[in-house]
């Protein structure tokens, strides 16, 4: 007789912890303790109160808030419903914020009570139901249904929905900022986030007895995909808080005997920079994870000088985590992003599709179960990602003669600044939107503080002036402050290929020089 096994929903995985040890904590946030039951119960209620808002499977449901409690309780509810959840970057501006929800076709949203007015400044513009606002605070609008008050009152037993749900569903539509100056969301099912949670299982070594400090933000791939979610598929304890101070973290591994951390490589820098580490016991912490940014050899160096061991990790939001170093060959292999992860096929091709050599230098390529099912509403770019089966990344590595992969540049022209991911046809469109400018290019530029910052590079109309200081008032104005460029160049122009293409390269190496004999 065959046997049918349900797909995967993610959303089962507390609802099976809250069976099996009902009074373990699940998240400790801002020191308040949530044990699997409560997760469980908590989220059951979130699905009582969207399912009466008449949010069905396939609907996208976004969310602007720091991390809390109730953000992975929203999480795994739209999972029990089937409906998608569409992450906001908190940083975002309004005009940044619109655009994501109109091209997710978003009509619930969530809203922080810190960010109420940037969300009342574009109400009139966004496709949100007047009555599916939910605030999420003690400070909550009349317009909006009260998060906290409103689920106290509901159900905590579990939904019965019809049909079936997981698998290849998609629950999350994570958006990435687009070469082309538009964000694009990366379709994720459910299906993606189980292996990737398998995949981290494997590198972090966790067991249910671990404890993870969440140091990223959850809208970012990084804080809900390879930290809170994995460890929450294990049964573990994972610590969130709205924002961490580099000394909280420490203070945090201190008192909860903290086991697995993963913070950006530019967190790890503001510790070393800003605490006394030495005077906190981090003896509990059996791995130090970091990735999503240029790491530099210097600082994993200055972390060893105090014990701190750190491992790399590589990945990006379309296929999760692609390689990671194991920890016992981080001194070792040193400066590299380790091998490929156990559920995936990973491997390195030239322009023709060849795999390379050890030694050369080609682009990395991903197959497997962790791949996105594609970009929402954009066909022709998932077409241009995902080439029979294999989904190419953009990034440039070469591999050595025992399998370890090392990140030599990126084919893709994205700056990746403290963690967060810049693309500069995003900026460059929006400085042209100034009468003045007649072109620009942004690139990226090594920087201490954040791993890389933008420079923008600007040629003005013909008898037109314009200072360094209003080039990057007029950029506040309509982007997040982390995608402004730290410096601006005028240029009469800009080095073209024969094909009109910028050459970037040779703008960051006129810049370099300029630096060099600056001494």
């Amino acid at each position: 007789m065959d046997q049918y096994f349900p797909p995967i929903n993610i959303g089962h995985w507390v609802k099976k912890w809250a069976s099996l040890q009902p009074q373990k904590p699940a998240i400790i946030f801002e020191n308040s303790v949530f044990s699997y039951q409560q997760l469980n119960s908590r989220a059951n209620q979130v699905s009582h109160l969207l399912h009466e808002m008449g949010i069905r499977k396939g609907e996208r449901v976004a969310a602007l808030l720091y991390n809390s409690n109730a953000y992975l309780e929203v999480y795994f509810a739209l999972a029990k419903l089937g409906a998608i959840l569409v992450p906001l970057n908190f940083r975002l501006k309004g005009a940044e914020l619109e655009f994501i929800l109109k091209d997710s076709g978003s009509e619930t949203l969530l809203v922080g009570e810190e960010f109420v007015d940037v969300v009342r400044s574009i109400k009139s513009n966004i496709p949100v139901k007047e009555e599916n606002y939910i605030g999420v605070g003690e400070t909550i609008p009349s317009w909006m249904i009260n998060y906290e008050k409103t689920i106290e009152n509901k159900s905590t037993q579990e939904r019965r929905v019809g049909g079936e749900i997981g698998g290849e569903d998609p629950h999350i539509i994570m958006y990435t900022s687009g070469t082309t100056g538009f964000p694009k969301g990366a379709i994720l099912s459910h299906r993606k986030t189980f292996f990737n949670a398998l995949n981290a299982n494997i590198y972090y070594g966790l067991i249910p007895n671990d404890i993870f400090l969440v140091t990223r933000p959850l809208f970012h791939s990084g804080g809900l995909l390879v930290e809170s979610s994995p460890m929450l598929y294990k049964g573990g304890t994972i610590i969130i808080k709205k924002r961490f101070k580099p000394v909280e973290i420490l203070e945090t591994i201190e008192k909860y005997k903290v086991t697995v951390v993963e913070p950006p490589a530019t967190l790890l820098k503001f510790i070393l920079e800003q605490c006394d580490v030495k005077k906190y016991d981090l003896s509990s912490v059996k791995c130090w994870f970091t990735g999503g940014e240029r790491v530099s050899p210097f600082l994993l160096k200055e972390c060893q000088k105090f014990g701190i061991i750190v491992s790399q990790i590589f990945g990006q939001t379309e296929t999760s985590t692609i390689t990671w170093l194991p920890i016992s060959e981080a001194s070792r292999k040193f400066g590299s992003v380790g091998v490929p992860v156990f559920h995936g096929d990973i491997k390195i091709v030239n322009e023709e599709g060849a795999d390379v050599k050890p030694g050369e230098v080609g682009e990395i390529v991903v197959s497997g179960p962790t791949l996105m099912s594609g970009y929402w509403g954009r066909p022709e770019a998932t077409d241009e990602t995902i080439k029979d089966g294999w989904l190419h990344t953009g990034d440039l590595a070469k591999v050595d003669e025992e399998g370890f992969f090392y990140i030599t540049d990126r084919k893709k022209d994205v700056i990746i600044s403290g963690g967060e991911n810049i693309y500069p046809a995003e900026v460059e469109k929006a400085f042209l939107e100034n009468p003045k400018i007649s072109d620009v290019a942004v690139v990226g530029i090594p920087d201490e503080r954040w791993g890389e910052v933008g420079i923008a590079f600007i040629v003005l109309q013909e008898g037109e002036k314009m200072t360094e200081e209003e080039a990057l008032r007029f950029c506040e104005e309509r982007m997040a402050k982390f995608k402004i460029p730290k410096s601006v160049k005028f240029l009469k122009e800009l080095p073209q290929t024969a094909s009109q293409k910028i050459m970037r390269y040779k703008l960051r190496e006129e810049n370099l020089k300029q630096k060099n004999e600056k001494g």
